[in-house]
């Protein structure tokens, strides 16, 4: 049975307002740290929390895991403002979309007699705010646990029952690069064509509208939160950069066989891309 039972959520936003949801269902008790009053208020109303406070004095003490679900940038600086507060033998967790962007500097601000665990739950919704937190979008989705040198075995096996016992599917380990560059590859660079898409030229975003349903799906994740993202797409800018440039030279060669009239390429390009997509999927279903 797991005796990590008092957990504190940091940052009430998407993610962490739906792990605050999904852990106190599986009855542990759950504490919620938000700068909006608001957020800390809503959370209480639904049972999502036990208590919340706008700093974490009160919480960090009692807790046994630490979630800090805020962006990035933030998270050095709140452990250096707040690590004092942490007992021994917490674990500390994040929820960050990036890791190389912070990684080396964790260890520097890791209270003492404390791990920090790198994580990375492949949920969320592209709007913002408490309101909008749902533990179904936590049921089923992979969750991704990115080691270094100093992670612990024991450290994996926390996070693992606790994930699992709130509905996540896979657990997957990796390490900080192979990360970063998937998630250049399946986040970032969906995102990134969604927001091209959609900003292009404005007859021609009124002619797609008109499409329906296939428009809206395609743009759906251009509907972004601006502050997030663009420290998610600087953070990782490399990985990002190299991906964007071979999805660009698989976009021009489309292209000049449209130019060119040239069916046969055309045709060679769609039979690759039905191989490969196929691959994945027996991948996936081997994987299972």
């Amino acid at each position: 049975m797991n005796k990590d039972k008092i957990i504190t959520i940091v940052g009430l936003g998407v993610v962490g307002g739906s792990y605050a949801i999904a852990l106190s269902k599986k009855g542990y008790t759950v504490y919620g740290v938000n700068r909006s009053q608001q957020s800390i208020d809503d959370a209480i109303a639904v049972g999502a929390i036990k208590d919340g406070a706008n700093t974490p004095e009160r919480f960090f003490p009692l807790s046994d895991v630490i979630v800090i679900a805020l962006y990035p940038d933030q998270i050095v600086d709140y452990l250096k403002k707040y690590g004092k507060y942490v007992k021994k033998g917490c674990l500390i967790s994040d929820v960050a979309g990036i890791k190389s962007h912070f990684v080396d500097m964790i260890g520097e601000v890791t209270p003492e007699g404390c791990e920090f665990l790198f994580c990375h739950p492949m949920a969320g919704r592209e709007k913002r705010g408490f309101k909008y937190a749902d533990d179904k979008v936590l049921k089923g989705a992979n969750f991704l646990i990115v080691s270094t040198n100093d992670t612990t075995q024991d450290a994996i096996d926390r996070m693992s029952e606790i994930v699992t016992d709130i509905g996540f599917g896979r657990i997957r380990v990796t390490d900080v690069d192979t990360h970063d560059k998937v998630i250049a590859y399946t986040s970032q660079l969906p995102h990134a064509i969604a927001v091209s898409l959609i900003n292009s030229d404005d007859e021609d975003s009124e002619t797609a509208s008109y499409i329906g349903d296939s428009y809206r799906d395609l743009t759906r994740i251009a509907n972004i939160n601006e502050d997030l993202w663009s420290e998610l797409f600087l953070g990782n800018r490399q990985n990002l950069l190299t991906t964007i440039t071979r999805f660009e030279s698989q976009l021009a060669l489309l292209k000049a066989f449209v130019e060119s009239g040239d069916r046969e390429g055309l045709k060679d390009m769609f039979i690759k891309s039905t191989k490969r997509r196929l691959a994945l999927e027996d991948k996936k279903k081997n994987n299972i």
